[in-house]
């Protein structure tokens, strides 16, 4: 009866070993459960990054046709980036004044 007691401990201790062993190797181990929730986190990420790619695509079909397909805008966008002018057109340009110092304000308050 003894020989059956001890039987029953050795299994029951192997047993529990190979337990422990194997509930620290899924929750630890390569694609455990702390890598699962690592992964979720990327996914989730993932999404929200997916979904605002397509807001901006789009937002850039949009501007194609609309480039395509209207020649105001396309003059528009013409003349602000790229600097274009028409034919026979002439562009003032004149130099902001860099001199904020205040000077023209002490004279204001002298007279």
């Amino acid at each position: 009866m003894k020989t059956f007691k001890k039987n029953y401990a050795v299994y029951f201790l192997v047993f529990s070993c190979f337990a422990v062993l194997l509930f620290v190797w899924l929750t630890f181990g390569p694609h455990g459960l702390l890598d699962l929730s690592e992964m979720q986190k990327e996914k989730e990420e993932s999404v929200v990054l997916i979904e605002e790619l397509k807001g901006k695509n789009k937002e850039l079909t949009a501007e194609i046709r609309r480039l395509k397909g209207d020649p105001r805008y396309l003059e528009s966008v013409a003349r602000k980036q790229l600097g274009l002018v028409r034919e026979n057109e002439v562009v003032y340009r004149f130099k902001k004044d860099s001199d904020d110092s205040g000077e023209g304000s002490d004279e204001k308050g002298k007279e």
